[in-house]
């Protein structure tokens, strides 16, 4: 008797970077319409022919469902998994999503980094600007965690400078701000459990395999 597979569990963060991880699952050839219907108030989504169940989580959520084996793969930037700094594996940049992760302030506050005084930094993510000032930099630092606009900080006076994510800088620029420094470049990776990895690892092999090979055509056209 056959024992029948067992599903592998993929966690996405919700929005543009589902839309887009399912776009390239579909070149892979794994398909999953019920995905699509944006009326659909199921949670779990499940392509049979594979074995795989998806579902979608806020991005901070993610590691933690692949770190605690809810999910035995998962899908978020870099940005969320350098914060977040779960135990899991980090198996392939996916290539889109791309950003970067920079210090920006007024002109002004330049002086500040390179003198390096103590300064303020505002900051949705204060485990990143930590990292970075501390362990690269070497720069003590206050560190303001906030959760809206960060721009504001610089501008009402709560901060010196801020760290944050960068797609264009044209906000920045509207508001009089600019990149001063840079921490790191971002993008969307695939990550996967550690145990799933080695209890299924040619399910998963064969899935990461799959992927490189989409992306690497979607490059070459």
């Amino acid at each position: 008797m056959e024992i029948d597979m067992r599903y592998l569990t993929v966690a996405l963060t919700k929005g543009r970077l589902a839309k887009k991880t399912m776009e390239l699952f579909e070149r892979a050839g794994i398909f999953c319409e019920e995905m699509k219907d944006s009326d659909s108030r199921k949670l779990i989504f499940v392509n049979e022919e594979h074995g795989l169940r998806f579902f979608l989580a806020k991005g901070p959520d993610v590691p933690t469902y692949v770190e605690y084996g809810a999910a035995d793969i998962g899908v978020v930037g870099k940005d969320t998994i350098l914060e977040e700094g779960r135990r899991m594996y980090e198996v392939l940049d996916l290539g889109f999503g791309k950003c970067r992760m920079c210090v920006c302030g007024p002109e002004s506050a330049r002086e500040y980094l390179q003198h390096q005084e103590l300064i303020r930094v505002a900051t949705k993510y204060p485990n990143i600007a930590r990292d970075y000032f501390y362990n690269r930099k070497h720069q003590t630092v206050e560190i303001i965690k906030l959760n809206g606009s960060i721009e504001l900080a610089p501008i009402v006076g709560l901060s010196e400078v801020i760290v944050d994510i960068v797609e264009t800088g044209s906000t920045l620029r509207e508001n009089g701000l600019t990149v001063l420094e840079e921490v790191c470049p971002l993008s969307a990776r695939m990550v996967v459990n550690q145990v799933s990895m080695k209890m299924e690892q040619e399910r998963i092999g064969k899935i990461i395999g799959d992927l490189k090979a989409a992306l690497k055509e979607a490059q070459e056209k």
